[in-house]
């Protein structure tokens, strides 16, 4: 299903033996819905979010279950500002001002999660 199937449907069809006519249902209404995000996750490259000074490093935000369309935003605790948008951010050149707890938050319109915040150290 697509939320373009919500609307209010009936049957129709052929009754009666003897004398057929057409017969039609009561309308029903069909809601469709997006299925609520969950299991919203954070993995890094390199793993643990342990990366040396200057190496380049690749956060990928995944959903577990959910319906889309999804869209992605990144963020670090502690700035007020977008890091970027899209399931994966990478840092090319990370410096020692890169450390930090990072995460994203995936959306679907109708809701919005965030994954657990990784701890990216700078060796």
């Amino acid at each position: 299903l697509k939320l373009h199937h919500s609307g209010r449907y009936r049957c129709r069809g052929w009754m009666g033996a003897v004398t057929p006519q057409w017969r039609e249902s009561q309308l029903v209404t069909v809601t469709v819905h997006r299925v609520p995000l969950s299991g919203v996750s954070l993995s890094a490259q390199p793993p643990g979010g342990q990366v040396a000074l200057g190496d380049r490093l690749v956060l990928s935000c995944a959903v577990a279950m959910g319906t889309g369309p999804l869209s992605f935003t990144w963020h670090r605790r502690g700035l007020g500002t977008l890091l970027g948008i899209g399931p994966r951010l990478e840092l090319r050149h990370v410096g020692d001002n890169d450390s930090g707890h990072y995460h994203c938050r995936a959306s679907n319109g109708d809701s919005v999660t965030e994954s657990v915040a990784l701890n990216v150290t700078v060796l």
